[in-house]
């Protein structure tokens, strides 16, 4: 990738990562939920993600999808149904009464951290996202060269967008770890998982409802 492609490419991956969207909110609510580990290991799975879908706009894998009614259905259902069960989640801790913040006591409670469910999440999240697969194919030709083999120069792409992507996630779960002690008051807790909750199924059933 010559200087004049890099450029804007990084300032398009830029745009892209501040851009708030599902994975912010992701990053968010479980951040608030366990703490600056819980929303760094969230944006590692969110950000690996990524790699699955440089990869398959690569290969083409992305163009089967776009042509294949069902196949794409089936996608775009999937992660609609992730995006809602998510939603309900915070809404049943809503309702139960339990906050989703436990910073000062990470292993007590049903929300002690685990970084495998926190993974899962992230990695679910994106790469059940039909309009990221969407977005890979028509961000990705912009910036390979056709003279070179397309799955190099897409990882590459993929790990600049990773790079940005953890720093920026990161320091967003740091934010929302330092207003842990506001997070923490019942009443507040409640309200943010209601709120986290009611967008998450929004989302949801408007991506399952998206034609």
């Amino acid at each position: 990738m010559t200087l004049h492609t890099f450029l804007p490419c990084l300032a398009a991956v830029v745009l892209l990562t501040l851009t708030p969207g599902v994975d912010t909110l992701l990053i968010i609510r479980n951040s608030a939920r366990g703490g600056w580990w819980d929303g760094a290991v969230s944006s590692l799975g969110i950000c690996c993600g990524l790699f699955v879908h440089a990869t398959i706009s690569a290969l083409g894998i992305s163009v089967i999808l776009l042509q294949t009614a069902w196949a794409f259905s089936a996608l775009k259902t999937a992660g609609a149904c992730y995006l809602i069960w998510l939603g309900v989640g915070s809404w049943r801790r809503a309702v139960r009464g339990g906050s989703g913040t436990r910073f000062m006591q990470p292993s007590v409670g049903h929300c002690a951290f685990s970084f495998w469910r926190s993974f899962r999440e992230g990695f679910l999240s994106n790469v059940l996202n039909p309009k990221t697969i969407i977005f890979y194919m028509a961000f990705l030709p912009q910036f390979i060269d056709p003279m070179r083999p397309p799955l190099g120069q897409s990882l590459v792409v993929a790990a600049l967008h990773f790079t940005i992507a953890m720093a920026w996630q990161c320091a967003l779960a740091s934010m929302v770890e330092r207003a842990a002690g506001w997070l923490q008051r019942p009443r507040v807790g409640k309200i943010f998982d209601a709120l986290t909750g009611s967008v998450l199924l929004y989302i949801g059933a408007r991506l399952a409802l998206e034609k």
